[in-house]
């Protein structure tokens, strides 16, 4: 009996050494999200250059020495936060540049593509900031053009199945042009709120079905766009 004791005594006591450091780790992992929030929230106010370890930690509500138990300096800041968004934006784009079914039409595949950008550039403004703000870390500014090439590789690749016809360098220059229309847009949607941001996102969507449309003609369902947007 006392060595059954012993042993569910040692068992219980192995069992709590095991739990604590999951404990641990679980805490460390919220205060990182917590300090990785603030500095989102510094970053998009600030921007990138003009922000500060002690700015993020005051706005995480935490001493500057507990941010550098888990961060050395503010550029560790933004490669982590910056890792974790470019993987977020490439599940976003797995689900908006998928395979387009043939009945859908032009209007709702730009929409539905657009939306899902959109969307995620509005929740995380800060994306935008680490990405194509000024002084950036070097890290960044790589691992974004890797993002940059995947994405037009996906693009093309949808083009490709709406045009089967084109050259590959039409498909690229075509993906190229798509991609640059939507990042000029945007910039604008990111710069205004409300109703007018809605505007500019109707204004992105105009664009884009409008330069698509002659190209694709009639291989997509059909959707009436001649009065998406009124005439100057």
């Amino acid at each position: 009996m006392s060595a059954n004791r012993e042993k569910d005594g040692q068992d219980g006591q192995d069992g709590q050494e095991k739990e604590q450091p999951r404990r641990r780790q679980a805490r460390g992992e919220r205060r990182i999200a917590q300090l990785l929030e603030a500095a989102a929230a510094v970053f998009t106010t600030t921007g990138y250059s003009a922000a500060s370890t002690n700015a993020i930690a005051r706005e995480a509500g935490v001493s500057p020495g507990t941010l550098y138990q888990f961060f050395p300096n503010k550029e560790a800041i933004a490669i982590e936060l910056g890792g974790r968004l470019m993987r977020q934006m490439r599940e976003t784009y797995g689900e908006a540049l998928a395979p387009v079914d043939p009945t859908t039409s032009l209007e709702e595949a730009v929409t539905a593509a657009v939306d899902r950008f959109i969307t995620f550039n509005c929740d995380h403004p800060v994306f935008f900031t680490l990405m194509h703000g000024p002084d950036v870390p070097g890290r960044i500014a790589e691992d974004h053009d890797a993002l940059h090439a995947t994405l037009l590789s996906r693009i093309e690749a949808l083009l490709s199945s709406l045009l089967p016809d084109a050259a590959p360098a039409d498909l690229t220059r075509t993906a190229q042009m798509c991609l640059g229309l939507y990042k000029a847009g945007l910039e604008l949607v990111l710069a205004h709120e409300g109703a007018e941001r809605e505007a500019y996102v109707r204004e992105l969507k105009n664009v884009l079905i409008r330069y698509l449309a002659p190209l694709v003609g009639d291989r997509m369902g059909h959707a009436d766009t001649t009065g998406s947007a009124p005439t100057p």
